[in-house]
């Protein structure tokens, strides 16, 4: 039975989190089976200079400010090599919108790393930059997603989509692409043959009505284009911004752990039940579990370039020869007892239950 957006609304305000826990379970068992695979990728941040100023972002600066920077394109490479080097096979480019830079800057950048690395995946620049992209170049979204395809660009990133409800993103990022430009940049790029992800941010002062909201454009843009892009679930974490004025002009908060792990769950159930696959895809589908280097950037400002590692769970029902050789093809067989699966402190604990 499919469920409405009433009903998931209703069941995340008032749930039993076990219970969405087990139906999450038996949603992916029935789906994927017990196959896991990762993938090896790395964040690479070009640039930290950004005009869309969000209100929750901790990464950005402007341009005239003393740690504002834009990496050599040498230095971009050298990341990418020592990606390759550590077994990596994929990387996610992206950094903040940039004022100066034309269109031919990415085409170059990414013609340069095919060139040198030509077995790796580049899953780059989110719809936000895409966006930015055409509009300095005076083309079309599609235009400018076949130039970079042409140079190298495999996919999307799903990041800049936070919370696909205008009156959120008004709230939080009033410079940055609204909910139907995210869209539309995507339905773009399922066309022309690229797969792409989907993040979520929750704590923004969201209901829990908007986060079904959110999940329905996802759902309706999947049955829409036959593609299947990848699920990421985040969760803002405040600690990490750089003044509580910033937080409370936002409106954010860091929520609640079990409401995160409900609405995790949700994500999983309100996809899955009932809803149209392409006739491409199987129920091979697999869980993703990504270590990725130098994820900046809704987290706390590092140094130019620093790494940090964070592991990001992310769901994929796409079961196409790439993505197995993209994870690596690493598998094995989950055994277990019944469990539930309990955000806490940036990482899943299970917890047996009775």
């Amino acid at each position: 039975m499919r469920l409405s957006e009433q009903e998931a609304a209703d069941l995340l305000t008032h749930g039993d989190p076990i219970a969405l826990g087990r139906e999450a379970d038996a949603e992916r068992r029935r789906r994927f089976g017990d196959t896991v695979t990762f993938i090896v990728d790395r964040n690479i941040n070009y640039t930290n200079i950004c005009v869309n100023e969000c209100r929750f972002c901790a990464f950005y600066t402007k341009q005239d400010a003393p740690d504002a920077y834009l990496l050599p394109m040498e230095e971009i490479l050298a990341k990418v090599g020592e990606t390759a080097a550590a077994g990596g096979t994929q990387v996610m480019i992206q950094g903040g919108i940039h004022p100066d830079l034309p269109l031919s800057y990415y085409e170059n950048m990414l013609r340069s790393i095919r060139e040198r690395y030509p077995s790796i995946v580049i899953h780059s620049f989110t719809a936000t930059e895409i966006l930015y992209f055409a509009q300095k170049e005076g083309i079309t979204v599609e235009d400018t997603l076949r130039r970079l395809q042409d140079a190298g660009l495999a996919s999307l990133p799903g990041g800049g989509a936070e919370i696909l409800v205008d009156r959120v993103r008004r709230l939080i990022a009033p410079k940055k692409i609204m909910t139907e430009d995210w869209l539309r940049v995507m339905r773009t790029a399922h066309k022309i043959g690229m797969e792409s992800t989907a993040t979520m941010v929750i704590g923004f002062g969201e209901t829990m009505a908007e986060r079904v909201e959110h999940m329905e454009h996802i759902r309706r843009l999947q049955e829409e284009t036959g593609d299947s892009a990848r699920s990421s679930r985040g969760r803002f974490s405040p600690a990490t911004q750089p003044s509580a004025g910033r937080r409370h002009r936002a409106g954010t908060t860091c929520g609640h752990s079990l409401s995160h792990a409900s609405t995790w769950t949700m994500s999983r159930i309100y996809k899955g039940r009932g809803s149209r696959r392409g006739a491409h895809r199987t129920a091979d589908a697999r869980l993703w579990r990504g270590r990725s280097r130098e994820h900046h950037a809704g987290g706390e400002r590092r140094a130019r370039g620093g790494d940090a590692v964070q592991y990001v769970d992310q769901e994929d029902d796409r079961s196409d020869t790439r993505c197995g050789q993209r994870a690596g093809a690493a598998r094995y067989a989950l055994s277990r007892d019944t469990e539930v699966l309990v955000w806490q402190s940036n990482r899943f604990l299970r917890r047996a239950m009775p």
